[in-house]
């Protein structure tokens, strides 16, 4: 994996010739996709090898991701077998941290930005699918796979000579950071780092907050962390039960007044589990 243009100071685009950018999309891309591996899905044996291949540990080594020997040494079904654990445990079973923007933003599944990202996806081509576990639209994992996908398109069209089509694309990922994943997952990336309790996740955590502060300078893009690393995220007052652009169906209990549970009634999302564990650490 190309790195090198990620380990000095940021450089304007001027300052680039159009094989070093496509270079640099193509290097961030690639991050893009590592980050969003450790997401989308608890991580598989081939992801876990890729991930301790020599070439891939210097280039995270470069980028200040230090696994310890728990993630470094530990045979790799063993690896596995722990890290699932962990994964269910930090993003899928009740009392976790689900990485998803609906609940990092609105304390809910399915909100605005649900709807939001997945029109952005469309527009663009892509669709979400799911593996073992359903994934949201506005799953991290997702949402990274997105910007990763972006960032080849933006390459294929600058080494193909139409920089029109890229300074689109590029635009299309300011956007998409400074509406969706500026908002949240420098918080985010804070509370997981706190939350874990492998090297792996942990250090995970560290380069997502690292790589989207870099992000965000490299785009010229200015958003605030509206996530916060809250442990508690309030519930919204209006919810989002349905894709507004869709009729709600009288025949079921969200259609019928006076059914549907009030705010007050609603529970927050269960994050029981991590904070367990933060109070174990104090």
């Amino acid at each position: 994996m190309t790195t090198a243009v990620l380990e000095g100071v940021i450089n304007a685009e001027a300052e680039l010739s159009d094989g070093e950018l496509v270079a640099e999309c193509k290097a961030r891309a690639n991050i893009y996709r590592i980050l969003s591996g450790a997401f989308l899905e608890e991580p598989t044996a081939e992801y876990l090898q890729a991930i301790r291949s020599p070439e891939v540990m210097a280039s995270l080594r470069g980028l200040g991701a230090a696994f310890g020997p728990d993630f470094t040494d530990a045979p790799i079904g063993q690896l596995q077998e722990e890290l699932a654990q962990e994964y269910a445990v930090l993003f899928v079973v009740t009392g976790g941290c689900p990485a998803v923007e609906s609940i990092r933003l609105y304390g809910r599944f399915q909100q605005q930005s649900f709807f939001e990202v997945r029109k952005i996806y469309q527009q663009a081509g892509f669709k979400v699918s799911g593996g073992r576990f359903m994934v949201f639209d506005d799953q991290l994992g997702a949402e990274l796979m997105y910007v990763a996908a972006m960032l080849d398109r933006a390459a294929v069209a600058l080494a193909g000579g139409n920089r029109s089509d890229y300074v689109e694309t590029i635009k299309s990922i300011k956007r998409f950071w400074a509406l969706h994943l500026g908002k949240w997952v420098r918080g985010y990336a804070s509370l997981l780092g706190r939350a874990t309790e492998y090297s792996f996740y942990r250090e995970i955590a560290k380069l997502l907050g690292s790589f989207a502060e870099w992000e965000l300078g490299l785009l010229g893009v200015r958003v605030d962390d509206v996530d916060g690393g809250k442990l508690k995220v309030p519930l919204a007052e209006i919810e989002y039960e349905s894709d507004s652009n869709e009729p709600v169906c009288n025949a079921c209990e969200k259609g019928q007044p006076g059914k549907g549970k009030s705010a007050a009634d609603q529970l927050a999302i269960d994050i029981s589990l991590i904070e367990e564990r933060l109070q174990r650490k104090k």
